[in-house]
């Protein structure tokens, strides 16, 4: 997937390496300002807005460090990354301190700079959508309900129910179990003229066979055993608004007939009742089912699957959407804990990978399932690998455990190494106090964890 175009702001006194990036960047596809000092650089940030910054920390007069503190305060959207020859710790830290993301060493390799651009893209993106999601949330009526996603599969399921909602029209959902076939009905509902009357779902599944008819259409008095007063039916609960009947596949036949002659009628009789009522209700059905094929093997009535087959609606599967799996995770994840609404990173990068690569033969109720989950065991993010639930852990695909690190042979360090060495340091120099680490390094405990899972993983040290 092509990354998104990024506006750069490049700050380094070389002038050797001030011509390489004014040519390659673009070739990037992002646009690029280069200033040969740190003055330039806080004149270029008066005039512009800037996606992210790469400063070099060693420049005479205003240097490296200088210009990322000034930018923290005049651009603090911003992603600031580091391009510096000198390897020392007191910088490493320093920059820490005002969120520099990334780091790049001289001579910077082209490779390493486009793989860059990448990951700031794909961070810049995850914050936008957060954004949208929470703008999404606040302007959503009714019972609020939310569609999360922007896959192409999402787009044009969203398209579609924005068209048929404005309608009348009888409409049938397919999809695998678990993957939100009742959200759907519900958005339906709440964007349709009758948005402000009942939407009344039904598992017909889990109704009792010689009850089903009672349950949906109601009772008189005496009508059979245990009948001790009148009682309306769930179609008459749901008049003037939306009926959805979940997992219609499982009526059984004598079931379907009557349900035919309702839906083409609108005529309802209750059980043991000579009286015919009206009822007016919007009917959203849902199956798992190949209903065609119960058609052919004539347990699915083909008038009744032609009536309610007005519109359909098919549902991806959570493993066909792609990126979307992390949106929804972090929407599960802030109902259990909308406290912590404002921190990025909720899950730690391995489980990230581990949520990227699962099948989630379970869809979306599997993925609640794993978040409420880890939301017990995990006070405060991220959440790693060890959060997650048995069953998930075995049916995830197996990946080769890294081998341990070799820190004889570490040689030499890259700025990045050093950060994780710090970090380190500083925990055990508070015997494994990761919050007491944080504050003597002067960060965030969110960023120490960060800062962790970043380096290298050749050269990480085990904490």
């Amino acid at each position: 997937m092509q990354p998104s175009s990024l506006t750069v702001l490049f700050v380094d006194d070389e002038t050797s390496i001030q011509e390489v990036m004014r040519l390659e960047i673009p070739q990037m596809g992002h646009s690029v300002t280069v200033c040969p000092d740190g003055s330039t650089a806080i004149a270029a940030m008066e005039r512009n807005t800037y996606d992210c910054m790469i400063v070099d920390l060693d420049m005479p007069g205003m240097n490296g460090i200088q210009v990322i503190e000034r930018a923290s305060q005049m651009q603090p959207k911003m992603d600031c990354i580091v391009l510096t020859g000198k390897q020392t710790l007191e910088s490493a830290i320093a920059a820490l301190k005002f969120g520099v993301i990334d780091y790049l060493g001289k001579p910077c390799k082209l490779k390493e700079l486009e793989e860059l651009f990448d990951r700031v893209a794909a961070r810049r993106k995850l914050k936008q959508t957060t954004f949208e999601i929470e703008k999404t949330k606040q302007k959503s009526t009714n019972s609020g309900t939310v569609i999360i996603g922007d896959c192409d599969e999402m787009k044009q399921l969203s398209s579609l129910i924005n068209r048929v909602a404005r309608t009348n029209s009888s409409v049938l959902i397919r999809g695998e179990t678990g993957c939100g076939k009742e959200l759907v009905a519900r958005s339906v509902h709440e964007q349709s003229p009758r948005a402000n009357k009942k939407f009344v779902a039904v598992n017909c599944g889990a109704l009792p066979e010689h009850l089903m008819e009672s349950e949906l259409f109601g009772h008189k008095k005496g009508a059979f055993t245990g009948a001790d007063s009148n009682r309306d039916g769930l179609f008459h609960e749901a008049h003037g608004g939306t009926i959805f009947l979940d997992e219609i596949g499982e009526l059984p036949l004598s079931m379907q007939a009557k349900l035919l002659r309702v839906l083409e009628s609108g005529d309802l009789r209750r059980v043991g009742d000579n009286e015919v009522r009206q009822v007016d209700v919007r009917l959203v059905c849902a199956t798992h089912r190949n209903l065609e094929q119960m058609v052919e093997d004539q347990t699915f009535r083909e008038d009744l699957l032609f009536r309610i087959n007005t519109f359909e609606i098919n549902v991806p599967s959570l493993r066909e959407r792609g990126s979307d799996v992390l949106q929804i995770a972090r929407h599960l994840y802030l109902r259990h804990r909308p406290e912590h609404k404002a921190i990025l990173d909720i899950f730690a990068p391995e489980t990230v990978q581990a949520f990227e690569e699962h099948p989630w033969p379970g869809n979306v109720r599997e993925l609640a399932n794993v978040i409420e989950y880890a939301t017990i065991l995990c006070d405060n993010p991220p959440i790693e690998i060890k959060h997650l639930p048995k069953h998930f852990k075995d049916r995830s695909p197996k990946r080769e455990p890294r081998p341990a690190p070799n820190l004889i042979a570490m040689s030499p360090m890259t700025l990045r190494h050093m950060e994780a060495l710090a970090v380190q340091e500083a925990i055990a120099r508070h015997n494994g106090n990761k919050p007491a680490a944080a504050e003597e390094l002067g960060i965030s405990l969110k960023t120490l964890y960060n800062k962790l899972n970043q380096a290298e993983p050749s050269r990480r040290v085990a904490g």
